[in-house]
């Protein structure tokens, strides 16, 4: 792959261009030139491009036409800037930086900015580095966030490794750093924690940004707080008013669409219906499975659902380019076709519909008519990146039992319940029978066991709870290390026995996704990098999990993306009850709380 020269270093030759002196490496003829600085459309204009950068556009640039330049003909269409993605995390979506990037290039996705904190969670700063090294080799923008929060709550959870100040310090000299990850400690930030404020800190002083996760329905004086704290962006509103608070505070409103979170329908009618400068709103994925990318699309999706929402196409293209390169002070990088920035263009015959048929990045055709173009080179991740699944023992039915109070006939239980295309969860209480002691689940309440099994260090410790919304019948088991964000290993399941060859399955495999029914495994997705990655193919790791899917459906689970919300029951700085490796978590109060009243 080329190297691409910086702007100073590419500037003698793009001035040369520009005024004809020289002829350019590629150019664009006679398309629609989809400008968001101006926010309007041009007609019959050329581009040309030399060293991977936008050199002029005018409507004919044919005397920048030499014998090498490589000639694309628009024929009329839209000649529009490369997508980016303002917040995302790679692995959600089961893939190496590599091959996530090989499955979103042919939606034309051209820039990414990436918050590894999964990965931090499991290998703590080397895995971030790893991360890092890889999405450099990429022949598109992955720019890398230093994940803040490991652990995400401090004293609620056991991660595999923690992120400290000095480490966020040290990312900051790293070339593809960005910024700091989302400041899930929110708690933390509102209450001046030293640790969060020095991250915050570290990253301000390098000039760089700090990404926001406020994820409370308070806008009053703890939302003050937090906005005072440092940082400058926030995606976990659920409606209209979340959105308006953030921008009001001087914090962008960044909207999600992602495989399970629906929140840029009830959030954008700030720009839509109340006329709030659109700016300050950026449109993000956060997380996308394998299964949406290859099926449905990554930030082309997002940005269709956008203005089926009601938003006009130049305002919601200027949500997923221009605003996104300035939050991160890339305005003059990338974000537009404008002279000097890296030449990342889409050429699409419909501005609204949006089908993306030639993607460029860097001057360099890297997608046609949905097919990549070029290779995404893969790091070299060593065993310890593969060998991340300790349990400590062949674990049991016994592991999983949950004894009730003695001589109780039945008892009155905390139960998870999910909120199907929603992050929080709602704090719900169940009555459970009693039988030889233990409480029991109850398929016609949809109550299901939950168990959280340690992994990182092999204490062979479980913890275990209820979880409702998922429909589960007969005996079955869903396990998974994906289990945000301490990633230990989450078993779900109505049948203890189940639950034990669930866990040790995973364990043998060296972490993923097991499906069990009737004592049998139905479908695996195997995810050896961290328990979190495949570094196959999306298309391939698409298949097994929409086998996955399959399975879960014939184990009576009926949500839209239930595995995503399987995923997140660990995740405990989203309201309202989670479980952790320490016990069950009030989030609205964040502190460990019992299981039984």
């Amino acid at each position: 792959m080329k190297q691409l020269k910086s702007w100073p270093e590419a500037a003698p030759r793009l001035v040369a261009v520009a005024a004809g002196r020289a002829p350019a490496d590629m150019v664009i003829r006679q398309g629609k030139w989809v400008n968001v600085h101006s926010r309007e459309v041009l007609e019959g204009y050329d581009i040309a491009i030399a060293e991977g950068r936008f050199a002029a556009i005018a409507p004919d640039l044919s005397a920048a036409i030499g014998p090498e330049t490589e000639v694309i003909e628009a024929k009329g269409r839209y000649m529009l800037p490369g997508l980016c993605d303002a917040h995302m995390h790679i692995e959600s979506g089961m893939l190496t930086p590599a091959e996530f990037a090989a499955a979103v290039i042919p939606h034309g996705t051209t820039t990414m900015f990436t918050d590894p904190h999964e990965i931090a969670n499991v290998l703590g700063l080397e895995g971030v580095r790893m991360m890092h090294d890889e999405a450099a080799l990429q022949p598109v923008n992955i720019f890398t966030q230093m994940p803040s929060c490991a652990p995400s709550a401090p004293g609620l959870e056991t991660t595999g490794f923690e992120i400290t100040p000095e480490d966020v310090a040290e990312a900051m000299t790293w070339p593809g750093i960005i910024g700091l990850g989302e400041m899930m400690n929110f708690p933390g930030v509102v209450n001046a924690d030293p640790k969060m404020l020095a991250e915050i800190a570290a990253t301000q002083n390098a000039n760089k940004t700090v990404g926001g996760h406020y994820a409370s329905p308070d806008l009053g004086a703890p939302f003050r707080a937090y906005a005072a704290g440092g940082p400058a962006d926030d995606h976990e509103g659920t409606c209209e008013a979340d959105a308006i608070a953030r921008v009001r505070q001087g914090m962008r409103s960044m909207m999600r669409l992602g495989s399970a979170w629906y929140d840029v329908e009830s959030q954008i009618t700030a720009v839509t219906q109340k006329g709030l400068d659109p700016r300050n709103f950026i449109l993000c994925t956060d997380d996308c499975h394998s299964g949406t990318l290859v099926n449905d699309g990554h930030m082309n999706r997002v940005y269709r659902h956008a203005v089926a929402c009601g938003c006009e196409p130049l305002i919601a293209l200027q949500m997923c380019t221009l605003n996104t390169a300035s939050h991160f002070g890339l305005e003059r990088e990338l974000g537009s076709i404008t002279p000097g920035r890296r030449a990342d263009v889409i050429l699409s015959s419909d501005l609204a519909s949006l089908p993306v048929e030639v993607v460029i990045a860097r001057g360099q055709v890297v997608a046609e008519a949905g097919v990549l173009k070029v290779s995404c080179p893969h790091y070299d991740w060593p065993e310890s990146a593969r060998n991340t699944v300790h349990l400590g023992k062949q674990l049991t039915a016994q592991d999983f039992a949950i004894a009730a109070p003695e001589g109780a006939n039945s008892v009155t239980a905390k139960v998870i319940g999910v909120v199907e295309n929603q992050a929080p969860t709602k704090a719900l209480t169940a009555t459970l029978q009693v039988a030889e002691g233990l409480a029991q689940p109850d398929e016609a309440k949809d109550v299901a066991q939950i168990a959280l099994v340690e992994r990182h260090r092999g204490t062979g410790h479980v913890v275990n709870g209820f979880v409702s919304g998922f429909g589960y019948k007969g005996k079955m088991a869903m396990g998974s290390t994906v289990a945000h964000d301490s990633h230990h290993m989450i078993v779900v399941g109505t049948d203890r026995d189940s639950m034990a060859a669930c866990a040790n399955r995973l364990g043998e495999m060296g972490g993923g996704i097991s499906v069990w029914k009737d004592g049998a495994e139905l479908a695996a997705v195997p995810l050896p990098i961290a328990g979190l990655m495949s570094d196959d193919p999306a298309a391939e790791v698409a298949a097994r999990a929409a086998k996955m899917v399959e399975a879960m459906a014939q184990c009576g689970c009926s949500l839209n993306n239930a595995y995503m919300q399987h995923s997140l029951l660990a995740l405990v700085v989203i309201p309202e009850i989670r479980i952790s490796d320490l016990g069950l978590v009030d989030v609205t109060k964040f502190e460990l709380t019992e299981l039984f009243e």
